[in-house]
């Protein structure tokens, strides 16, 4: 599965307000100003639109499932989003102008070609202004430059994207070091949101993240990937049933979010945290450094379920 990760560097021209998660602000604010600039039906809904097969904001943000080979797992009845979100980390919420924004935006597939029109939306969204109003108006930014693998690759002087270094592509390979690996901690960047059984989890036992790791992977593949991966699920869950959890320093994170589509807060508690892992872990580490890059659970496109993974000595994890 082909990855474009892209920093967005800018500069906020106002007084700012953002909340203290941004993630769901940008993604909002980036849908909005998208549907502004390339539909030419707003009069329509994206399901009766004729123009919907060929429009770039139904591609990123109103994926169909018809005519993928999606997986046979519980409760996949809607397409991948084809992106992420990686908000600046800062629980920071007031910015003044001349303060400076960055974020990621993760592309999957093809829909690494629509990226001049998310550059074109992201230019305009900061003309319309992002967070709360101060003053009647909402905090305006201006972009920088966009960043790819270390290269700028557009900035508004040049007015032109540079083509970008071959995109990364992902798949599941055996780790390089032959040592095996014994122990391993999990750090949630951000929280992390899933359910089993219909209910929302809020203990993160190894089997459980391998679910979630293995639903992830498995879901991008069929929705995004070259072709569909098959696994032996049963398999793999199996044996993570004999891998321990140490030092559980997880937290719940209680958070809402205000759903404009929805005209409603919707309650988007996850984990938060830390923990560590040991035992035969070599045939799950490449799941997990895959899912390393394109977060877990669910509202990934606003980037919840960012994780990093770290391999512990013997003497760190007895210490």
């Amino acid at each position: 599965m082909l990855l474009g990760k892209y920093t967005f560097n800018s500069t906020f021209l106002s007084e700012t307000i953002l909340p203290q998660y941004k993630g769901s602000t940008l993604r909002g604010a980036l849908g909005h100003a998208l549907k502004r600039v390339v539909c030419n039906l707003p009069e329509m809904t994206c399901e009766q639109c004729l123009l919907a097969p060929q429009c770039a904001y139904v591609a990123l943000f109103e994926p169909d499932l018809s005519g993928k080979s999606l997986p046979d797992l519980n409760l996949m009845s809607a397409m991948a989003s084809p992106f992420v979100i990686e908000p600046p980390l800062t629980t920071k919420t007031q910015f003044s102008a001349g303060d400076s924004l960055a974020f990621n935006l993760i592309l999957f597939g093809e829909s690494n070609d629509l990226l001049p029109y998310l550059i074109y939306a992201f230019e305009n969204m900061g003309q319309m202004g992002l967070g709360k109003k101060v003053g009647g108006h909402r905090g305006q930014f201006q972009l920088n430059e966009i960043i790819n693998r270390g290269k700028v690759i557009y900035s508004p002087e040049k007015q032109c994207i540079q083509a970008p270094d071959p995109l990364e592509c992902l798949d599941i390979h055996p780790i390089s070091d032959p040592r095996s690996i014994s122990s391993i901690k999990i750090i949630l960047e951000t929280p992390l949101r899933f359910k089993m059984k219909g209910k929302v989890c809020k203990t993160l036992h190894f089997e459980h993240l391998m679910r979630v790791v293995l639903r992830r992977i498995t879901f991008l593949m069929a929705c995004y990937g070259e072709k569909p991966l098959t696994l032996d699920f049963d398999h793999f869950i199996q044996q993570s049933k004999a891998v321990q959890m140490h030092d559980n320093q997880c937290r719940w994170f209680d958070w809402q979010r205000y759903s404009a589509r929805q005209d409603c807060r919707m309650n988007l508690g996850g984990i938060s945290g830390s923990v560590v892992y040991s035992g035969d872990l070599d045939i799950f580490l490449p799941f997990l450094l895959f899912c390393e890059k394109v977060h877990i659970g669910k509202q990934t496109s606003f980037g919840l379920g960012q994780f990093r993974l770290e391999y512990l000595t013997d003497l760190a994890f007895s210490g």
